[in-house]
């Protein structure tokens, strides 16, 4: 049991700030196109954390030309440059995936106060 813990603490190295499902997120990520590195802003909501420990994902859903674009990331990968919180989401639930057949106003999210 303390091997496993001592290896995904070596693995673990993203410090990311404290985000749960509703919140409205920023990842900025490295793409490589054959020699060229750039940052993309991929920007939406979060609708699930998943596992814990070295393989922990969380999953952003946005729209964009009216297609719901889901993408999931892994906390701990190095491609991974930074994560800003735009908004926190009132929300009851921590999957959010009843928002996949919502659309226009009924998609929103109240904004935690």
């Amino acid at each position: 049991m303390d091997l496993i813990k001592f290896v995904e603490d070596k693995e673990t190295q993203n410090e990311l700030p404290a985000f749960r499902a509703g919140d409205n997120v920023s990842v900025h990520y490295k793409i490589t196109e054959g020699s060229k590195e750039r940052t993309q802003v991929y920007q939406g909501v979060v609708i699930q954390l998943n596992s814990t420990g070295a393989n922990k994902t969380f999953t952003v859903r946005k729209v964009s030309n009216s297609i719901g674009v889901e993408r999931i990331f892994p906390v701990n990968s190095p491609s991974i440059l930074k994560v800003e919180v735009n908004s926190r989401g009132a929300v009851r639930r921590s999957k959010l995936y009843y928002l996949r057949q919502l659309t226009g106003k009924k998609a929103r999210i109240k904004e935690k106060r």
